[in-house]
């Protein structure tokens, strides 16, 4: 990297607030006051793109929070390079319009209705006629009770709890129940996400306000949730309970969308039958799973002006029935009308709230796909345009049926006008594939949080646009998705036994959102307590009552749902289970420092010029398969490097942030330890040369960094962690040139017969700042010269079985579902088309 100040200058880079807050204790605080600021100017790590945490360090702050009285301070961060360098995200220069901009403004829009409010727009093809399934028309105050019904529950869904709260819990600007959860994880340690490490917090995509001392109450939950197991794992399995239900949602809602649509067929041409409307609507789902690589991200624009045209005629057929049959529908905005609904017949209006429901399905679509858009246009969009034209459709369904209450079937299509029945027909048809296609979207955004997050086993996944990173496809998903669909309709064949599944998963996935979103209340946003209990008590209660009813039609259909949406909770639930057990077992085999040492830095074994780059999961420590390396291979490259590649919670990290690096041993072993880090919308698929430029890049700038460091050190602590000189073993490389460990680069040098005595590596007697910049110079040709010479990527593949006195159950989940789910997916590091000359793999047994 070129003078930090000029990189900021061209990038128009901007410091993010330094102040942060942490616990100390009473004395600390004290010696904190006595030492003043001075401490602040001690140069700490080496930072960003730099070096870890020491572990004494991160062993002490826990040690700190556990013991003595603590109290939450707000201090100033020491100024090492890590700190300083962290606090600096970059930001691209806005420049605020002064002109209102029609076309964007308009392309945006057009763009919301097909992407976010695709699934909503569609509730009006069969929330009456699922209800009115369960609670059969008797005259006209059922209507007016099942309209009022409606109307509230479209308010306090869609708009109050989910376009008015909700949005704004979005993970810089990444919806659904996974950004949920890793917004509670990166403001509280309540993760069972292994291989995190500490130094992550302070990447700039982590600095979010942390609770303030005013506030104690958001610090105790914070204290709760991170010292009690039991809730870290209750959270856990929540977001892995939501993320099923939300998938379940979304093989529902292709099969009830297409199907009312198809449907229409009925009244258009009343001789046409049930199997006639099943076939046609598999053709379609086909059609429509087939070219859905191409709909993300082409065919996605044409799909704005069809939506505001559904829209458009919703408005205008209800504005038609309620000019045509009276205004009586107006009626049921008076809440007492619920009451009249219940009162008349309880069970059956109980019954009657699953379909109710239906209204609202979507909702959960408009937050999953916000990554597209900003929340205010989303608001826009719901409030001035959707909801309006929606209000406008029940009204007049329900004017229609009032002055013909025998048509409780098929009521949208029975309530168009003739003269318009077949366009109409096909607008409504297309709104159903494009409430498919959205819902398909934001499962494929859901899963690659959730791989991203080490909660889903690892797919393809296929970038459909080099301009939007959230345009993506996983052709594995797809399918999956299209032979559930064709399953369900092919199963069940009727929009009412479908429907009573589409409820109880919509209802799954709403009632995991309020739980994750009155904790950010608490923990993040520090709401008033009142607003807390007000948005729980009102939202959960209702809900619950919507989950009683919707329950109560399994056997109608809902027990299809609730199997499948079990396999994909075992699924989740088997490979997190099995990736924490192996992580762990990897932790306690890695190689101490001390076996380093007694091998010296020649590693007991010749060190052949170019890079190894070591790949395990482990963050801390020498893996234990490198051991294996070293025993069963005749040589050991010049530089290793141990790479973990993570992923943190965040949805981007920073180029400048990709790497954290760590010297391992002493700095004549020329052995780093690495973690590349990438966020769930990172781009996974480099290729392997562009990932070791980036990782030599990186690495170059750690070496420099230190070195500035290590300068401003005193001449006695210059080399003070270093090892005790070792002799010096001269090695011949195939191309000729001449390597040693401890003095690199001799092959610049002219090639010398002579013997170089053993006290040629010792320390020169010069300025110790001038000695450092020349073996810096060193140290930079020896890796360039590494890289010259190539890389090799040691892979472990570790075979995992339960150990033989382990419970039945566990050896089942470990041994034969876990064995096959790893043997079925892909690793993070063979994402970069790693050529097999490039690639050495080794498989070892470890039991957990």
């Amino acid at each position: 990297m070129a003078s930090s100040a000029e990189s900021a200058a061209a990038s128009g880079m901007r410091k993010a607030p330094s102040l942060e807050w942490r616990w100390v204790s009473t004395e600390e605080d004290d010696d904190e006051d006595r030492g003043g600021r001075g401490g602040a100017a001690a140069v700490g790590a080496v930072g960003r793109g730099g070096s870890f945490e020491s572990e004494d360090e991160e062993d002490a702050e826990d040690e700190e929070e556990r013991e003595g009285k603590k109290r939450l301070i707000r201090t100033v961060p020491s100024v090492d390079w890590f700190d300083v360098e962290g606090n600096e995200v970059s930001v691209g220069q806005q420049v605020e319009d002064t002109e209102f901009d029609f076309g964007r403004t308009m392309f945006l829009a057009l763009q919301t209705l097909a992407v976010v409010f695709g699934d909503i727009g569609i509730g009006p093809l069969y929330t009456f006629d699922v209800m009115f399934n369960k609670y059969p028309i008797q005259g006209e105050e059922d209507v007016l009770g099942a309209l009022s019904l409606v109307l509230y529950t479209l308010i306090l869904m869609p708009l109050v709890k989910y376009v008015l709260v909700v949005l704004w819990a979005n993970d810089d600007g990444e919806g659904g129940i996974f950004a949920l959860y890793s917004l509670i994880c990166r403001n509280a340690k309540v993760s069972l996400i292994p291989n995190q490490v500490h130094s992550e917090k302070r990447m700039s995509s982590f600095r979010l306000k942390l609770p303030t001392p005013e506030l104690e109450r958001s610090i105790k939950v914070k204290e709760k949730l991170e010292s009690s197991l039991l809730l870290k794992k209750l959270l856990l399995g929540l977001v892995l309970f939501g993320t099923s239900m939300f998938i379940s949602n979304g093989v529902i809602t292709p099969a009830m969308s297409v199907l009312s649509a198809v449907s229409g067929l009925k009244v258009g041409i009343h001789n046409t039958s049930q199997d006639v409307v099943v076939m046609i609507s598999v053709a379609l789902l086909v059609i429509l799973f087939s070219v859905q690589r191409y709909a993300t991200s082409k065919v996605g624009f044409a799909l704005g002006p069809s939506l505001l045209v559904w829209f458009c005629c919703l408005g205008g057929i209800g504005i038609y029935n309620l000019s045509l049959f009276g205004p009586t529908a107006f009626k049921a905005f008076n809440p007492l009308y619920i009451i009249y609904y219940f009162g008349r017949n309880p069970f059956q209006a109980w019954l009657s709230l699953g379909g109710c429901l239906l209204c609202a399905t979507g909702s959960e679509a408009i937050f999953s796909n916000l990554c597209h858009f900003p929340v205010r246009y989303v608001q826009y969009m719901f409030v001035l345009l959707v909801l309006p034209c929606l209000v406008l459709a029940y009204l007049g369904q329900a004017a229609f049926l009032i002055a013909n209450p025998k048509s409780s079937e098929q009521v949208f299509f029975s309530s168009i006008p003739i003269g318009v029945f077949w366009p109409v027909f096909l607008v409504a048809n297309l709104a159903a594939l494009i409430a498919s296609r959205t819902m398909t979207v934001a499962i494929f955004q859901c899963l690659k949080q959730s791989i991203a997050l080490g909660c889903f086993p690892r797919l393809k996944i296929v970038h459909t646009s080099r301009k939007f990173m959230a345009k993506i496809y996983i052709p594995v998903v797809n399918w999956l998705l299209l032979l559930s669909c064709l399953g369900f309709i092919v199963l069940f064949r009727s929009i009412y036994d479908v429907g009573n599944a589409y409820a109880i998963a919509e209802l799954g996935v709403m009632i995991m959102a309020t739980v994750y979103v009155t904790i950010i209340m608490l923990l993040i946003w520090e709401s008033n307590i009142v607003k807390v209990l007000s948005f729980v008590i009102t939202f959960l209660f209702l809900e619950l009552i919507f989950f009683s009813s919707a329950l109560s039609s399994v056997g109608d259909g809902g027990w299809a749902l609730l199997i499948f949406a079990s396999v994909l909770f075992m699924i989740m639930f088997i490979w997190n289970y099995g990736s924490k057990l192996k992580y762990d077992s990897e932790v306690k085999q890695k190689l101490s420092k001390d076996l380093m040492r007694k091998l010296g830095p020649n590693l007991g074994t010749i060190r052949a010029p170019g890079l190894g780059l070591v790949c395990s999961d482990i963050v801390k420590g020498v893996p234990a398969i490198f051991g294996h390396f070293l025993t069963s291979l005749p040589a050991i490259h010049s530089i290793i490097v141990f790479v973990c590649i993570r992923n943190v919670p965040v949805p981007v990290v920073p180029q400048s942030e990709r790497f954290l690096f760590q010297r391992v041993c002493s700095r004549g072993y020329h052995m780093f330890r690495c973690i590349a880090r990438y966020g769930y919308k990172d781009k996974k698929q480099e290729h392997h040369s562009v990932f070791e430029c980036l990782l030599i890049e990186g690495l170059e700038k750690f070496i420099q960094r230190e070195a500035v460091e290590l300068s401003l050190q005193s001449e006695d602590d210059v080399d003070s962690d270093e090892e005790p000189p070792t002799p010096v073993k001269i090695i011949t490389a195939p191309n000729g040139s001449l390597y040693s460990l401890d003095v690199p680069l001799l092959a610049d040098y002219a090639p010398s017969t002579e013997v170089i005595p053993e006290a040629s590596c010792s320390t020169p007697q010069h300025d110790p700042v001038l000695d450092y910049a020349q073996n810096l110079e060193l140290e930079l040709a020896f890796i360039k010269q590494s890289k010259q010479s190539g890389a090799v990527y040691l892979i472990d593949s570790p075979i995992i079985k339960a150990r033989k006195d382990s419970w039945f159950f566990k050896k089942l989940m470990i041994n034969y579902f876990f064995a096959f789910l790893r043997n079925n997916c892909r690793r993070a590091i063979m994402l970069m088309s790693i050529p097999h000359s490039n690639m050495m793999q080794v498989r070892m047994t470890s039991y957990v």
